[in-house]
């Protein structure tokens, strides 16, 4: 992360929600993240709350998809293709979440996602991660697999937005252990560098309160879940980031 680049702090509401319980935790989160200027916020709502997200946050904070639809404009029924996402505002795209993977989605639609997201401006998120746990080599291994898969059709020079979530941390009482997790972002960097690719690094799984001093600079950011859909807890992590960068810098 450069001098002058905002921490990312992405959060994911999933299905947790309603559309009501949504709007309410939006209005909540909009003065959580004005306040905290120095650290860039994206919220991934479900898809029908898209528009609503845009409305209550845009001019604070970045929303995202938590899906991108390979479809094009026409006879798909269903489907929202990733231009009108485009249209709707939004920034980022999820793509390649470990849900997804379970669901039986493929690298090679992720890829077909992450094409169609850049075709038409937004940013891919893309989620990497190893299941069952392994040690922090053969993961970053797994990891770079899946990111030459769902980025082989994007130009190095497109910024995206890389995720690493272990999927054996994904709901789990802690985080992967920060031994781990650094060494394996290390190894995910020194291939983003190999490839000429400009990204932007994030930790997930069960990130929260915490993580995030323990893994800076390695990370750029976090992927938040479940422990961010409490506002106060969000607010908790922004404090935390935009300290530990600040600290970081005045060292």
């Amino acid at each position: 992360m450069t001098q002058a680049a905002r921490p990312l702090a992405a959060v994911s509401l999933k299905a947790y929600l309603g559309h009501a319980e949504t709007a309410r935790w939006l209005a909540v989160v909009r003065p959580v993240a004005a306040a905290r200027p120095a650290v860039e916020v994206a919220v991934l709502p479900q898809l029908t709350s898209v528009p609503e997200a845009v409305a209550v946050l845009g001019d604070v904070c970045a929303v995202g998809a938590q899906s991108v639809s390979v479809a094009d404009p026409g006879a798909a029924t269903g489907e929202v293709p990733a231009a009108v996402l485009a249209e709707l505002g939004v920034r980022y795209g999820e793509i390649g979440h470990a849900e997804r993977r379970a669901a039986g989605e493929s690298d090679d639609l992720f890829a077909a996602q992450a094409r169609a997201a850049v075709g038409v401006g937004v940013e891919p998120l893309i989620c990497v991660g190893e299941d069952p746990r392994t040690d922090p080599v053969d993961a970053a291994v797994r990891c770079v697999r899946q990111l030459d898969a769902v980025l082989a059709g994007v130009a190095p020079s497109v910024p995206v937005v890389v995720a690493y979530e272990p999927v054996w941390a994904i709901g789990a009482e802690d985080p992967a252990p920060a031994t781990h997790v650094t060494e394996v972002a290390d190894r995910l960097r020194r291939w983003a560098q190999h490839r000429g690719r400009t990204v932007r690094l994030l930790y997930g799984g069960t990130a929260g309160p915490g993580t995030f001093a323990a893994l800076h600079p390695h990370v750029d950011g976090l992927f938040l879940g479940r422990r961010a859909h409490d506002p106060a807890a969000l607010a908790d992590v922004l404090d935390e980031m935009a300290r530990t960068v600040r600290a970081g810098e005045d060292s």
